[in-house]
């Protein structure tokens, strides 16, 4: 396993141009790949009903909705002596109406979304947003920081750093599911000495 640093970029011609950068800095152009990541709900992994991440809102929606439908029931029995039957019918489709939407507010609030205010700030979990995807295997972490530089002054937008494998043009052990490590600040660069980074 190796030490991957990889950004988002919107063009190919963007992508082309920073391959051509990243060997020119002195990294091997065999551990530099590139794909296109496919939006959250639509990876081909899980391609029936999404990835992970978007079919898990659908559960707790599930269990809102029955926590709501009992708790509306137990209000349309106690309202039965003033409705009548109705009252516990009308009484479990509210429940379950307003169960269903409090179940999705809170599962977004634990998956991470933010409101309004400035603490769920917080909360936010980071998403890997579609686009392609460059990334490229670093043998140490003075190469590791200046393939966040390159790729930063590039234009690449959630620059992240992950652990992995790239072989044969491919790497093989990505999950587009899971959660990007994003990188925030790389120290001042300086020109890598020693050994170097192409094979």
């Amino acid at each position: 396993m190796s030490v991957i640093i990889a950004g988002r970029f919107e063009q190919q011609s963007q992508v082309e141009d920073s391959i051509e950068e990243l060997v020119r800095a002195g990294f091997d152009r065999a551990q530099i790949v590139y794909f296109y990541v496919n939006p959250p709900g639509q990876h081909d992994l899980y391609p029936i009903g999404g990835d992970h991440a978007t079919s898990a809102g659908a559960h707790a929606s599930d269990k809102g909705v029955a926590t709501g439908a009992a708790a509306g029931a137990a209000v349309g029995i106690a309202a039965t002596p003033f409705l009548g039957p109705v009252g516990t019918v009308a009484g479990g489709l509210l429940g379950a109406h307003v169960g269903g939407l409090v179940g999705g507010l809170s599962e977004m609030k634990d998956k991470g979304e933010t409101g309004d205010d400035a603490e769920d700030a917080d909360n936010a979990v980071p998403l890997r947003h579609a686009g392609m995807l460059l990334a490229v295997a670093v043998g140490d972490r003075e190469y590791e920081d200046r393939a966040v530089h390159v790729l930063r002054s590039l234009g690449a937008a959630d620059i992240e750093r992950s652990e992995g494998t790239i072989a044969d043009g491919d790497w093989t052990d990505f999950d587009p599911t899971s959660t990007p490590q994003l990188v925030r600040n790389a120290p001042e660069q300086k020109r890598p000495g020693g050994q170097n980074q192409r094979a």
